[in-house]
């Protein structure tokens, strides 16, 4: 058996290019990627006001192709690929395993009008257990799955990213102005083969996600930043995600955890009888869930006072009361937008606007008031509560 931990991270087709930039590359997820280019703040401030751009290009990106394309997607997602009726529309979903826990969560793509090729994104440290799910799954379907090693990617975003984007790529602007959100469009006739864009992201800013061969990204990274597109790194994507209240794997979610205990219920569909990885499982105990009132929900908490939330920290709800609860920190940090610190926390469903809501910020038993918040904190460059 190979030790993974001792094998050197894998570089994207970017490295080069982060190096020329001054960034400063970690290991994130087997992969060697910047953390910042000097400033996670001014990253993070430039896509909310301007425009930043991410090396995504560590996301795994699987093209599926054959007459059971989408009966063996509707097998293995929880939302339902029938929604998607437009070549190049994208549809978030979990995968979910028997038990109805999260392997991953993922976008997948109508690549053809006759609904027998799709893409699918999905996260890189999750790819070993993807990989092994979409093949479990895939047999007894005619259907075959690629991973598209050769190809990198680009996230755009900030309120003025695609109007730069149209700088360095003037001949994008008709195919960009017809794209709506959860919307992408192959840039073959424009750029030649395997381009592709989509309005998509993970700052809750508008912007796209661009997808080009390996050989090409190091110039449209230059184009970029000619543009006056700010490089930003792995530190900034996350701050800007949780703002945005968006999950992150293997924090606020995993395989132990059913997509209601982390505000994704609305990706189920289950309005049909189709017979998807984990329903059963997923229905069974939701409703036993309720019934003996151990349920959980997602929300977001302010810190108005001094200090920063982690991930793990105890929440702890009408401490010293009869109906006394506790919850977790899921995910913490510094909001560089709010000025203050931010959490997603996992906590009991029955929480109401009149429990009181502290955290164990220090971890000595020292409980500090925070205010419970329904997420996005920030969207749109817009704080999201008053």
């Amino acid at each position: 058996m190979t030790d993974i931990s001792s094998q050197a991270p894998q570089r994207t087709p970017l490295y080069q290019s982060h190096i020329d930039s001054d960034g400063k590359l970690v290991d994130f997820s087997g992969w060697e990627l910047p953390i910042n280019y000097g400033s996670q703040i001014e990253e993070h401030e430039a896509v909310r006001t301007d425009a930043g751009m991410f090396d995504v290009s560590h996301m795994v990106i699987v093209d599926v192709k054959g007459a059971d394309s989408k009966p063996w997607l509707q097998k293995l997602l929880a939302n339902d690929v029938n929604k998607l009726k437009i070549v190049g529309k994208a549809l978030y979903s979990p995968m979910l395993n028997e038990q109805g826990g999260i392997i991953d969560d993922l976008i997948v793509y109508l690549s053809n009008s006759d609904e027998t090729a799709y893409r699918i994104v999905s996260n890189a440290a999750t790819h070993d257990k993807d990989m092994a799910q979409f093949h479990k799954v895939a047999e007894g379907f005619d259907v075959e799955l690629t991973e598209r090693t050769e190809l990198a990617m680009l996230a755009v975003q900030g309120p003025n990213a695609v109007a730069k984007l149209i700088q360095a790529k003037p001949s994008w602007a008709d195919t960009l102005a017809k794209i709506t959100p959860f919307v992408g469009a192959d840039l073959t006739d424009i750029e030649g083969s395997d381009w592709f864009v989509a309005r998509t992201g993970y700052t809750g800013e508008d912007g796209v996600e661009v997808i080009m061969h390996a050989d090409d990204a190091p110039a449209f990274f230059e184009q970029l930043k000619a543009a006056g597109i700010k490089p930003a790194g792995l530190g900034a994507r996350d701050t800007l995600r949780m703002e945005a209240g968006m999950n992150l794997y293997g924090h606020d979610m995993d395989e132990t955890i059913s997509p209601y205990e982390c505000n994704m219920g609305w990706t189920l569909a289950l309005k049909d009888e189709r017979d998807f990885v984990g329903r059963e499982a997923l229905v069974s105990k939701r409703k036993q869930a309720k019934e003996d009132n151990t349920a959980m929900k997602q929300v977001g908490l302010l810190l108005t006072t001094r200090g920063v939330i982690r991930e793990g920290m105890a929440v702890s709800i009408n401490q010293g009361t009869d109906n006394e609860q506790t919850g977790i920190i899921t995910s913490g940090t510094f909001s560089p937008s709010l000025k203050n610190s931010i959490a997603i926390a996992r906590v009991p469903m029955s929480l109401s606007d009149e429990d009181n809501v502290q955290i164990d910020l220090r971890g000595k038993g020292k409980f500090v008031d925070v205010r419970v918040l329904k997420l996005p904190f920030v969207r749109n460059g817009e704080q999201q509560f008053s």
